[in-house]
Protein backbone atom coordinates (compact mmCIF):
# COMPACT_ATOMS: atom_id res chain seq x y z
CA UNK A 1 0.00 0.00 0.00
CA UNK A 2 2.69 2.34 1.01
CA UNK A 3 3.87 2.29 -3.32
CA UNK A 4 0.44 2.44 -3.84
CA UNK A 5 0.66 5.66 -1.99
CA UNK A 6 3.84 7.03 -3.46
CA UNK A 7 2.27 6.44 -7.38
CA UNK A 8 -0.99 8.37 -6.18
CA UNK A 9 0.40 10.97 -4.82
CA UNK A 10 2.85 11.28 -7.55
CA UNK A 11 0.18 10.65 -10.12
CA UNK A 12 -1.69 13.14 -8.63
CA UNK A 13 0.50 16.15 -8.33
CA UNK A 14 2.27 15.73 -11.04
CA UNK A 15 0.49 17.31 -13.91
CA UNK A 16 0.99 20.83 -12.40
CA UNK A 17 4.36 20.54 -13.91
CA UNK A 18 3.11 18.35 -17.18
CA UNK A 19 2.96 21.41 -19.83
CA UNK A 20 5.49 23.95 -17.56
CA UNK A 21 7.12 26.81 -19.28
CA UNK A 22 11.21 25.86 -19.55
CA UNK A 23 13.53 28.26 -17.60
CA UNK A 24 14.10 30.17 -21.07
CA UNK A 25 10.92 31.15 -21.35
CA UNK A 26 9.63 32.27 -18.36
CA UNK A 27 10.81 36.01 -18.82
CA UNK A 28 8.74 39.53 -18.48
CA UNK A 29 6.31 40.73 -16.28
CA UNK A 30 3.97 38.04 -16.33
CA UNK A 31 6.59 36.14 -13.31
CA UNK A 32 5.11 38.51 -11.12
CA UNK A 33 1.87 38.96 -9.37
CA UNK A 34 -0.34 41.39 -10.62
CA UNK A 35 0.47 45.27 -9.77
CA UNK A 36 3.68 44.12 -7.97
CA UNK A 37 5.53 47.06 -9.16
CA UNK A 38 2.60 49.54 -7.82
CA UNK A 39 2.75 47.37 -3.87
CA UNK A 40 4.98 49.45 -1.44
CA UNK A 41 8.68 48.81 -1.49
CA UNK A 42 9.71 48.63 1.99
CA UNK A 43 8.32 48.96 5.46
CA UNK A 44 8.49 52.80 5.70
CA UNK A 45 6.87 53.13 2.29
CA UNK A 46 3.72 52.36 4.00
CA UNK A 47 1.69 55.16 6.13
CA UNK A 48 2.41 56.12 9.10
CA UNK A 49 -0.09 57.39 12.05
CA UNK A 50 0.73 57.44 15.71
CA UNK A 51 4.44 56.54 15.61
CA UNK A 52 3.05 53.22 14.04
CA UNK A 53 3.09 52.02 10.60
CA UNK A 54 0.20 51.13 9.56
CA UNK A 55 -0.87 48.39 6.63
CA UNK A 56 -4.42 47.67 5.91
CA UNK A 57 -4.21 43.88 5.50
CA UNK A 58 -7.37 43.98 3.57
CA UNK A 59 -6.29 46.07 0.75
CA UNK A 60 -4.21 44.14 -1.90
CA UNK A 61 -1.50 46.46 -2.94
CA UNK A 62 -1.01 46.40 0.81
CA UNK A 63 -0.96 42.18 1.26
CA UNK A 64 1.66 42.70 -2.05
CA UNK A 65 3.65 45.19 -0.04
CA UNK A 66 4.44 43.08 3.48
CA UNK A 67 5.76 40.45 0.45
CA UNK A 68 7.97 42.61 -0.99
CA UNK A 69 9.08 44.21 2.16
CA UNK A 70 9.73 40.29 3.45
CA UNK A 71 11.73 39.33 0.16
CA UNK A 72 13.69 42.50 0.62
CA UNK A 73 14.87 42.29 3.69
CA UNK A 74 15.67 38.50 3.17
CA UNK A 75 17.36 39.18 -0.52
CA UNK A 76 20.92 39.05 0.59
CA UNK A 77 20.83 35.32 2.46
CA UNK A 78 19.63 33.82 -0.88
CA UNK A 79 21.91 35.64 -3.29
CA UNK A 80 23.50 32.51 -4.37
CA UNK A 81 20.25 30.51 -5.60
CA UNK A 82 19.69 32.35 -8.62
CA UNK A 83 19.78 36.49 -9.88
CA UNK A 84 17.54 39.31 -8.78
CA UNK A 85 16.63 37.33 -5.62
CA UNK A 86 14.76 35.25 -8.19
CA UNK A 87 16.26 31.90 -6.16
CA UNK A 88 14.56 33.64 -2.55
CA UNK A 89 11.89 30.79 -1.72
CA UNK A 90 9.56 33.21 -0.04
CA UNK A 91 7.88 33.93 -3.47
CA UNK A 92 6.09 31.39 -3.37
CA UNK A 93 3.81 32.97 -1.37
CA UNK A 94 2.99 36.52 -3.26
CA UNK A 95 2.71 34.64 -6.66
CA UNK A 96 0.22 32.30 -5.64
CA UNK A 97 -0.99 35.09 -3.77
CA UNK A 98 -1.20 36.61 -7.40
CA UNK A 99 -3.09 33.94 -8.99
CA UNK A 100 -5.64 34.53 -6.26
CA UNK A 101 -6.37 37.72 -7.06
CA UNK A 102 -5.97 37.49 -11.07
CA UNK A 103 -8.67 34.75 -10.74
CA UNK A 104 -10.76 36.62 -8.57
CA UNK A 105 -10.69 34.85 -5.55
CA UNK A 106 -10.10 37.71 -3.44
CA UNK A 107 -13.49 39.19 -3.94
CA UNK A 108 -16.85 39.46 -1.90
CA UNK A 109 -18.19 35.50 -3.12
CA UNK A 110 -21.30 36.55 -1.17
CA UNK A 111 -22.52 39.47 -4.00
CA UNK A 112 -23.36 41.18 -0.82
CA UNK A 113 -20.59 43.95 -1.60
CA UNK A 114 -18.13 45.55 -4.11
CA UNK A 115 -15.20 44.39 -2.42
CA UNK A 116 -12.35 43.03 -5.00
CA UNK A 117 -14.58 43.50 -8.18
CA UNK A 118 -13.74 46.40 -11.09
CA UNK A 119 -16.37 48.48 -11.32
CA UNK A 120 -16.32 48.43 -7.14
CA UNK A 121 -13.40 48.42 -4.97
CA UNK A 122 -10.92 46.40 -6.89
CA UNK A 123 -8.31 46.17 -4.51
CA UNK A 124 -10.26 45.66 -1.85
CA UNK A 125 -9.59 41.82 -0.23
CA UNK A 126 -12.92 40.69 1.19
CA UNK A 127 -13.39 38.74 4.27
CA UNK A 128 -15.87 36.80 3.24
CA UNK A 129 -13.59 35.18 0.69
CA UNK A 130 -12.11 31.86 1.82
CA UNK A 131 -8.94 32.25 -0.38
CA UNK A 132 -8.50 35.74 1.25
CA UNK A 133 -8.89 34.73 5.14
CA UNK A 134 -6.55 32.02 4.54
CA UNK A 135 -3.97 34.00 3.06
CA UNK A 136 -4.45 36.48 5.93
CA UNK A 137 -2.27 33.53 7.87
CA UNK A 138 0.68 33.18 4.94
CA UNK A 139 1.23 36.54 4.71
CA UNK A 140 0.46 38.81 8.21
CA UNK A 141 1.76 36.41 10.47
CA UNK A 142 4.59 35.40 8.13
CA UNK A 143 5.43 39.01 8.58
CA UNK A 144 4.94 39.68 12.27
CA UNK A 145 7.00 36.67 12.85
CA UNK A 146 9.75 38.09 10.69
CA UNK A 147 9.80 41.05 12.76
CA UNK A 148 10.04 39.61 15.97
CA UNK A 149 12.61 37.88 14.48
CA UNK A 150 14.08 40.64 13.81
CA UNK A 151 14.66 40.72 9.89
CA UNK A 152 14.30 43.99 9.37
CA UNK A 153 16.40 44.87 12.40
CA UNK A 154 15.30 47.63 15.12
CA UNK A 155 12.33 49.51 13.63
CA UNK A 156 11.26 53.19 14.29
CA UNK A 157 7.57 52.53 14.98
CA UNK A 158 5.88 49.66 16.27
CA UNK A 159 3.43 47.45 13.76
CA UNK A 160 -0.57 47.64 13.43
CA UNK A 161 -2.27 46.06 11.33
CA UNK A 162 -5.94 47.27 10.43
CA UNK A 163 -8.82 45.31 11.50
CA UNK A 164 -11.56 43.65 8.89
CA UNK A 165 -15.32 45.16 9.07
CA UNK A 166 -16.75 41.52 10.66
CA UNK A 167 -15.01 38.69 12.08
CA UNK A 168 -12.39 40.88 13.69
CA UNK A 169 -11.66 37.76 16.24
CA UNK A 170 -10.59 35.47 13.77
CA UNK A 171 -7.59 37.59 13.19
CA UNK A 172 -4.80 39.18 14.98
CA UNK A 173 -3.32 42.60 14.55
CA UNK A 174 -0.13 43.21 16.17
CA UNK A 175 3.16 41.33 17.12
CA UNK A 176 1.95 41.10 20.83
CA UNK A 177 -1.52 40.09 20.03
CA UNK A 178 -0.54 37.58 17.52
CA UNK A 179 1.97 35.81 20.51
CA UNK A 180 -0.88 35.75 23.09
CA UNK A 181 -3.41 34.36 20.56
CA UNK A 182 -1.34 31.94 18.42
CA UNK A 183 2.39 31.29 20.07
CA UNK A 184 2.72 28.33 18.29
CA UNK A 185 2.33 29.56 15.24
CA UNK A 186 4.33 32.78 15.53
CA UNK A 187 6.66 30.55 16.72
CA UNK A 188 7.23 28.66 14.04
CA UNK A 189 6.96 31.67 11.61
CA UNK A 190 10.25 33.41 14.11
CA UNK A 191 12.10 30.04 13.66
CA UNK A 192 12.48 30.29 9.55
CA UNK A 193 13.11 34.27 10.15
CA UNK A 194 15.84 33.86 12.98
CA UNK A 195 18.61 35.64 11.09
CA UNK A 196 21.28 33.24 12.35
CA UNK A 197 19.49 30.47 11.00
CA UNK A 198 19.29 32.00 7.62
CA UNK A 199 22.89 33.28 7.57
CA UNK A 200 23.95 29.41 7.65
CA UNK A 201 21.13 27.40 5.98
CA UNK A 202 21.26 24.43 3.75
CA UNK A 203 18.50 24.91 1.48
CA UNK A 204 16.72 22.08 2.19
CA UNK A 205 16.75 22.48 5.92
CA UNK A 206 15.22 26.47 4.91
CA UNK A 207 12.74 25.02 2.58
CA UNK A 208 11.96 22.38 5.47
CA UNK A 209 11.55 25.31 8.38
CA UNK A 210 9.17 27.08 5.51
CA UNK A 211 6.76 24.38 4.85
CA UNK A 212 6.67 23.77 8.14
CA UNK A 213 5.61 26.93 9.54
CA UNK A 214 3.42 27.04 6.25
CA UNK A 215 1.59 23.73 6.83
CA UNK A 216 1.01 25.32 10.70
CA UNK A 217 -0.85 28.45 9.35
CA UNK A 218 -3.24 26.07 7.06
CA UNK A 219 -3.74 24.23 10.16
CA UNK A 220 -4.39 26.59 12.34
CA UNK A 221 -6.94 28.48 9.68
CA UNK A 222 -8.57 25.96 8.21
CA UNK A 223 -11.03 24.94 10.80
CA UNK A 224 -11.59 28.69 11.08
CA UNK A 225 -13.22 29.81 7.76
CA UNK A 226 -14.96 26.85 7.19
CA UNK A 227 -18.20 28.63 7.24
CA UNK A 228 -16.55 30.86 4.71
CA UNK A 229 -17.38 28.16 1.90
CA UNK A 230 -20.91 28.57 2.29
CA UNK A 231 -20.37 32.11 -0.27
CA UNK A 232 -18.67 29.67 -2.95
CA UNK A 233 -20.55 27.50 -5.92
CA UNK A 234 -20.26 23.55 -4.40
CA UNK A 235 -17.28 23.34 -7.31
CA UNK A 236 -15.11 26.17 -5.92
CA UNK A 237 -15.68 24.93 -2.41
CA UNK A 238 -14.34 21.24 -2.92
CA UNK A 239 -11.37 22.84 -4.65
CA UNK A 240 -10.75 25.03 -1.62
CA UNK A 241 -10.65 22.13 0.42
CA UNK A 242 -8.50 19.64 -2.15
CA UNK A 243 -6.19 22.44 -2.38
CA UNK A 244 -5.55 22.85 0.86
CA UNK A 245 -5.11 18.97 1.48
CA UNK A 246 -2.43 18.93 -1.40
CA UNK A 247 -0.19 21.55 0.43
CA UNK A 248 0.68 19.03 3.43
CA UNK A 249 1.76 16.57 0.33
CA UNK A 250 3.95 19.11 -1.04
CA UNK A 251 5.33 20.27 1.51
CA UNK A 252 6.66 16.83 2.39
CA UNK A 253 8.81 16.87 -0.58
CA UNK A 254 10.65 20.07 0.17
CA UNK A 255 8.84 21.80 -3.10
CA UNK A 256 11.79 24.46 -4.12
CA UNK A 257 8.99 28.21 -3.71
CA UNK A 258 11.43 30.39 -6.00
CA UNK A 259 9.85 32.78 -8.20
CA UNK A 260 10.82 30.17 -11.37
CA UNK A 261 9.49 26.83 -9.47
CA UNK A 262 6.52 28.22 -8.27
CA UNK A 263 5.11 29.78 -11.66
CA UNK A 264 5.91 26.67 -13.97
CA UNK A 265 4.15 25.10 -10.62
CA UNK A 266 0.87 26.81 -10.98
CA UNK A 267 0.63 27.10 -14.37
CA UNK A 268 -2.20 24.29 -15.01
CA UNK A 269 -4.37 25.94 -11.54
CA UNK A 270 -7.69 26.93 -12.72
CA UNK A 271 -7.54 30.67 -14.27
CA UNK A 272 -11.11 31.40 -12.68
CA UNK A 273 -13.32 30.56 -9.80
CA UNK A 274 -15.63 27.59 -11.09
CA UNK A 275 -19.02 28.02 -11.04
CA UNK A 276 -22.09 25.67 -10.72
CA UNK A 277 -21.99 23.87 -13.74
CA UNK A 278 -18.47 22.99 -13.69
CA UNK A 279 -18.40 18.89 -14.12
CA UNK A 280 -14.85 17.23 -14.07
CA UNK A 281 -13.26 16.15 -16.25
CA UNK A 282 -14.83 18.07 -18.77
CA UNK A 283 -14.94 21.88 -18.28
CA UNK A 284 -14.87 23.50 -21.30
CA UNK A 285 -13.09 26.64 -20.92
CA UNK A 286 -10.07 24.87 -19.22
CA UNK A 287 -7.15 22.92 -20.77
CA UNK A 288 -7.20 19.00 -20.41
CA UNK A 289 -4.51 19.29 -17.93
CA UNK A 290 -6.29 21.70 -15.55
CA UNK A 291 -8.96 19.21 -15.34
CA UNK A 292 -6.77 16.99 -14.89
CA UNK A 293 -5.18 18.65 -11.80
CA UNK A 294 -8.68 18.97 -10.29
CA UNK A 295 -9.71 15.48 -10.65
CA UNK A 296 -6.46 15.05 -9.12
CA UNK A 297 -6.78 16.88 -6.51
CA UNK A 298 -10.09 15.64 -5.73
CA UNK A 299 -9.00 12.39 -5.33
CA UNK A 300 -6.34 12.70 -3.73
CA UNK A 301 -8.24 14.27 -0.59
CA UNK A 302 -10.85 11.58 -0.63
CA UNK A 303 -8.75 9.09 -0.45
CA UNK A 304 -6.43 10.44 1.64
CA UNK A 305 -10.11 11.15 4.26
CA UNK A 306 -11.34 8.02 3.20
CA UNK A 307 -7.98 6.53 5.24
CA UNK A 308 -7.88 8.52 8.24
CA UNK A 309 -5.04 10.12 6.86
CA UNK A 310 -2.72 7.32 6.49
CA UNK A 311 -1.71 7.78 3.12
CA UNK A 312 -0.56 11.54 3.65
CA UNK A 313 1.50 9.71 6.63
CA UNK A 314 2.94 7.15 4.37
CA UNK A 315 3.85 9.80 2.17
CA UNK A 316 5.55 11.80 4.68
CA UNK A 317 7.40 8.76 5.86
CA UNK A 318 8.39 8.07 2.07
CA UNK A 319 9.70 11.66 2.13
CA UNK A 320 11.53 12.07 5.66
CA UNK A 321 14.99 11.65 4.27
CA UNK A 322 16.83 13.96 1.93
CA UNK A 323 17.20 11.36 -0.50
CA UNK A 324 13.81 10.33 -0.51
CA UNK A 325 12.54 13.94 -0.85
CA UNK A 326 14.86 14.15 -3.93
CA UNK A 327 13.15 11.44 -4.99
CA UNK A 328 9.97 12.49 -4.44
CA UNK A 329 10.34 15.47 -6.06
CA UNK A 330 11.99 14.09 -9.38
CA UNK A 331 8.87 11.82 -9.53
CA UNK A 332 6.36 14.67 -9.50
CA UNK A 333 8.69 16.44 -12.35
CA UNK A 334 9.51 13.54 -14.30
CA UNK A 335 6.51 11.07 -14.63
CA UNK A 336 5.04 13.40 -17.11
CA UNK A 337 7.73 13.41 -19.49
CA UNK A 338 7.82 9.78 -18.99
Amino acid sequence: FGLHALLVVTVTLSPVTAAAQSENDVTGEDVYPPLWDLAPGNLLDFPVKDNKIVISAWNYQHRLGVYKSLLSASAKYFDAFGPQNSGNILWGLPVQHGWQFRTGRLADPSGVTSCGYENGEPLCQSVRSWWSCMNYYLSIIPFLGAVEAGLFGQLPYEIEILPPEEQKDDFCYSVKDCWSRMPKLMDDWKAFFEVNNLSSFKLDDALGHMWKAHTSSIAYALPKFQESLKYLSYPEANFSEDWANAVDFIAATHFSTDLLTTNEFQAFLPQRMLVEGDVLPSISDFSPEQNKVLVSLRALHKVNKFTGGLLLKLWQKAMSTEAGRKMGRELIESLPRS
